[in-house]
């Protein structure tokens, strides 16, 4: 967060030494700042800012292709003649530590279609999720583990 912010300060700088305070300078300037910023990561002991930008983008691809597939299974189940299914809450075991990853990955899990983020444990290391068709609770384990979590792991540490 403190490179976005400094990125953001050399762009609003570039703005100001070029006395053109338009949008498109603005965003050249951001560009900018980005590139510079990358050359010189070791010294600011960043991880690579472009690096992560592409993780948290990766992420966000992730979410739209997980959206389109469970939508499509939860509409396959509703028109279905016969709902074969089977709800019900599982555990599913954290890896992640700090809250705001935690809360990301509930809020990524609610969204998605057919599933719902209950509750988290007091020890925060498990996540109590409901599912519209719980036959195989490891198996959405294990989609959980492979995905969403992974890539926030990937994106955020």
């Amino acid at each position: 967060m403190t490179l976005y912010a400094i990125n953001l300060l050399l762009a609003i700088i570039w703005v100001a030494v070029t006395g053109s305070a338009s949008l498109h300078n603005l965003v050249f300037g951001f560009v900018l700042s980005t590139l510079a910023l990358g050359l010189i990561r070791e010294q600011t002991g960043g991880t690579g800012y472009l690096r992560r930008s592409w993780r948290i983008f990766a992420l966000i691809m992730l979410f739209f292709i997980e959206l389109a597939k469970s939508a499509w299974k939860v509409a396959a189940m509703v028109l279905s003649p016969r709902m074969d299914i089977k709800p019900g809450i599982f555990a599913f075991p954290l890896t992640l530590e700090r809250d705001f990853e935690i809360a990301l990955l509930a809020n990524l899990i609610t969204l998605t279609p057919g599933t719902l983020s209950v509750d988290v444990s007091d020890d925060k290391k498990t996540l109590f999720v409901h599912a519209i068709d719980c036959s195989d609770p490891e198996a959405a384990v294990r989609d959980i583990a492979d995905g969403f979590e992974r890539k926030i792991r990937e994106a955020f540490q």
